[in-house]
């Protein structure tokens, strides 16, 4: 397992997974994405994995994006496109977990980080905690369509015009009046608040969490309403049996 990219299984059945280069304010590598796609897939494998929660090491930064050193190289529009294909790979990896995830945001979630931090189900931050895409002022690089329509998603457009057209940054307290952020904490809370969040959502029916999950993806990103299958997944299941049997009992 790649030290930049951790994974810890809890007893509870959250997995945990951390980005660990500090000293870069845990800005990603092509080795650490491709760790991290490694990450999710074991994740997925593994039955016992009920959440999954993704931390930045250093209590800095959450993810900073993309190490800037990757771009050195690109002279051609070609290299652009190939990169946001990747991207949009490991982003929608994260975004496509069956099961819920949440998102410890201490420190900065910028870039690309914040593209990974937009599609967990949950973000809980620290009060000083900060979001942006400050690219205008930076790289003068874009994002791709479906991580702008989900951060407007999430954010609504004019905030995220801001972040985008003014490189402005969102604070905690603000991202958490627009339902950006589930809570705010001090840093030294956020590990309980994250763990008592995972285990509310690990004590409630993963058949509906991965439906409505894979739903509301699909309307977003696809502009899609076909769920036939996630329907008769859902009501064929044991789950749903024992759930409206254990109804009519009480």
């Amino acid at each position: 397992m790649s030290e930049q990219v951790q994974l810890t299984l809890q007893p509870s059945g959250a997995a945990e997974i951390t980005i660990h280069r500090p000293e870069r304010h845990n800005a990603m590598t092509q080795a650490m994405y491709e760790s991290l796609l490694e990450r999710i897939a074991e994740c997925g494998a593994n039955p016992k994995v009920r959440a999954v929660v993704f931390r930045g090491a250093g209590g800095k930064s959450f993810i900073s994006g993309t190490d800037i050193a990757h771009f050195a190289e690109f002279r051609q529009g070609e290299q652009g496109v190939a990169y946001e294909a990747f991207v949009e790979q490991v982003v929608g990896s994260v975004e496509r977990i069956a099961v819920p995830t949440i998102a410890v945001i201490d420190g900065w979630a910028v870039g690309g980080g914040l593209a990974l931090a937009t599609v967990c189900d949950f973000r809980i931050c620290s009060n000083g905690a900060r979001f942006g895409v400050p690219i205008a002022k930076t790289l003068s690089n874009t994002l791709s369509s479906r991580n702008l329509a989900r951060l407007q998603a999430a954010f609504g457009a004019p905030r995220v015009k801001r972040m985008l057209l003014l490189a402005e940054y969102i604070d905690a307290a603000e991202a958490l009046s627009c339902g950006y952020v589930y809570e705010t904490c001090t840093t030294e809370q956020l590990g309980e608040r994250a763990d008592a969040l995972a285990e509310r959502l690990i004590g409630l029916s993963a058949v509906t969490q991965a439906a409505v999950k894979e739903s509301l993806r699909r309307i977003l990103v696809e502009q899609s309403l076909e769920d036939d299958d996630l329907v008769h997944r859902v009501y064929g299941s044991e789950a749903f049996r024992q759930g409206v049997a254990g109804f009519l009992k009480r």
